[in-house]
């Protein structure tokens, strides 16, 4: 046998037993005549001790050799009750060094001081640290769970293909040349939206694949370009009854893993009441502070900012923060600065002192409207209040975003707290004004809800979609949607995007075909299995719950993908590149 026990499992229980062991030397210690080793494996590490006798064949052992030793199963003479294996020690009999190591360009511990990229470039190596191998365990742990929960409730795993046709779906395609079929591309999946409805029209009733998808797209902490998705299919549910089965399933999740009973059924908030009170389609509920309309108090208004946004149709939106009238320029700065990434074209700032408003905006409120501006934010001395004026979607979306970095800055929640919530009744569709054109907002094949049918042709901005939205914290762990089964509104849906009828043939063609064969009403859901990682681990990327992830630059450290590649196998693929 290689080993008898790995090396977390010893306790008091085993002193006495000859044991064999193996593992990775985390650390040595020479005192004298008797050698200490920390010897590392997955499952813990153990302390062993070799006598001057040994001490000759260990003498080049250093950090990251890998080590098989037997021997006896001791009582610790000063219990380190810090460790799970802290009690015992094993004396050494026998040691064999099965290999040897260079000296590591960062150090195996939970704490290392080493730079992420130096970490991703040596991927292999970070992965060994006992942190980084416990959020990969619990990422299998989520995964193996959420397939045990759909497993008892009749899902069935299917795969779709990982090469398809390009299909538009919101994000660049990364596109597969074929060697057979020249001047022909696949495409890989950004999602596998078309194949799970077709296992819809196929009878199958409950899908569910844990899919790899491809999104050729800008990456940041919380995005990667392949992403793993927990995709969910159904037929013959409402709405409420697929909801209903998803709040179960991270309820069975979040018990199994953090103890916690979830309150159910989740909290849910329409797209427009999470916008007009949190300033985002992904509130982060585990704190109070919320925005309030303030339009109607400056109707009137002879300050330009607000007049100019009513002028456009526009709102006014306020955040009241107690307590923080004390709060520095840079600060207000970092407040305004933040609205501005987010859509804003600046932020008012004011603070209450003695009951009155204090700002370079102050001078242009009547005595009206500042009183009633503090009745409508219930404001006391020493808060302050922070204002964005313009359209609406972009100004909720700023002082929303305002409203998280205060969240954090001033620890306006409890990180151990996990606030679930659902978003519903999106917008089925979004105007752009330089395409002059409706884009889906979710996807083409999503819903209109029965009421909003009727404005489909005369006002379709106002249509709302059978779409929902699982949020945790201020992210969005899942998304989908009720889906169309009627044919002739999809092919309404298409004229609505802007589709020529010869277009829909070519890109939706097998998918409108299917349509005429009995489809079933369906809807489903796919979470971000990386995101609910990240989410449960306390980790601050993806990156740190993706076994060998991308860098921002869309680059693998340590393999160097993409890479160029031979003269000839471009030429078998019928490809030249230009510079």
């Amino acid at each position: 046998m290689m080993r008898t026990c790995t090396n977390g499992e010893l306790r008091a229980a085993h002193i006495g037993q000859q044991v064999t062991l193996v593992g990775w030397v985390s650390k040595r210690r020479n005192f004298g005549q008797l050698v200490f080793i920390d010897l590392r494996d997955r499952y813990g590490i153990t302390q062993i001790v070799f006598n001057e006798s040994l001490t000759e064949a260990i003498k080049d052992v250093r950090n990251e050799y890998i080590l098989q030793v037997s021997g006896e199963v001791v009582k610790r003479q000063d219990p380190n009750l810090k460790m799970a294996t802290g009690e015992i020690e094993v004396a050494v009999k026998t040691v064999k060094i099965l290999n040897s190591a260079n000296t590591t360009p960062l150090i195996i511990a939970d704490e290392t001081d080493a730079l992420e990229e130096v970490r991703l470039k040596y991927r292999y190596l970070d992965l060994r640290r006992p942190v980084v191998q416990q959020k990969f365990i619990l990422r299998h742990q989520i995964n193996r769970s959420i397939r045990k929960y759909l497993d008892e409730r009749d899902f069935v795993e299917v795969e779709t293909p990982i090469l398809t046709r390009s299909t538009p779906e919101g994000a660049r395609d990364y596109l597969v040349p074929s060697r057979i079929h020249e001047g022909q591309f696949y495409a890989l999946p950004q999602s596998p939206q078309l194949f799970k409805q077709l296992l819809m029209i196929s009878g199958l009733e409950r899908y569910y694949q844990i899919a790899r998808c491809f999104r050729d797209e800008d990456l940041r902490a919380d995005r990667q370009m392949e992403f793993t998705q927990v995709d969910i299919e159904t037929s013959f549910l409402s709405q409420d009854e697929l909801l209903k089965l998803m709040e179960g399933m991270m309820a069975s999740v979040m018990k199994e893993f953090k103890g916690i009973d979830l309150p159910l059924p989740f909290v849910r908030l329409t797209f427009a009441q999470a916008m007009n009170t949190y300033g985002s389609d992904k509130p982060d509920i585990r704190f109070e502070l919320k925005l309030t309309d303030v339009s109607e108090i400056f109707k009137n208004s002879e300050f330009s900012v607000f007049s100019t946004a009513f002028k456009n149709q526009g709102v006014i939106k306020a955040l009241c923060v107690p307590g923080l009238a004390n709060a520095s320029r840079k600060q207000t700065d970092k407040y305004a600065d933040e609205a501005k990434k987010n859509g804003a074209k600046g932020l008012v700032v004011l603070k209450v002192t003695g009951g009155a408003l204090e700002g370079s905006a102050a001078k242009f409120f009547s005595a009206e409207e500042s009183k009633a501006l503090l009745a409508a934010l219930k404001a006391s001395d020493n808060d302050l209040i922070l204002m964005a004026a313009g359209q609406w979607e972009p100004t909720c979306n700023a002082l929303g975003a305002v409203r998280s970095y205060l969240g954090s800055e001033q620890g306006l929640y409890d990180k151990e707290t996990f606030a679930f919530l659902w978003v519903t009744e999106f917008p089925m569709l979004e105007y752009n004004e330089e395409d002059k054109r409706f884009y889906a907002r979710h996807h083409p094949f999503t819903r209109p809800m029965d009421e909003d049918v009727q404005y489909l042709d005369s006002d379709p901005a106002r249509v709302r979609a059978y779409a929902y939205d699982m949020v945790l914290n201020g992210y969005e762990l899942g998304g989908g949607s009720l889906r169309i089964y009627d044919q002739k509104m999809q092919t309404k849906m298409f004229e609505l995007l802007g589709f020529s009828e010869e277009q829909i043939k070519a890109r939706f063609g097998f998918f409108i075909e299917a349509f005429q064969y009995g489809t079933p009403p369906h809807g489903g859901i796919a979470f971000g299995l990386d995101r609910i990682a990240m989410l449960l681990t306390g980790s601050e990327s993806l990156r740190d719950v993706i076994a060998f992830p991308k860098n921002a630059a869309a680059k693998c450290p340590m393999s160097e993908a993409p890479s160029s590649v031979e003269e000839s196998q471009l030429a078998e693929l019928h490809i030249k590149v230009t510079q």
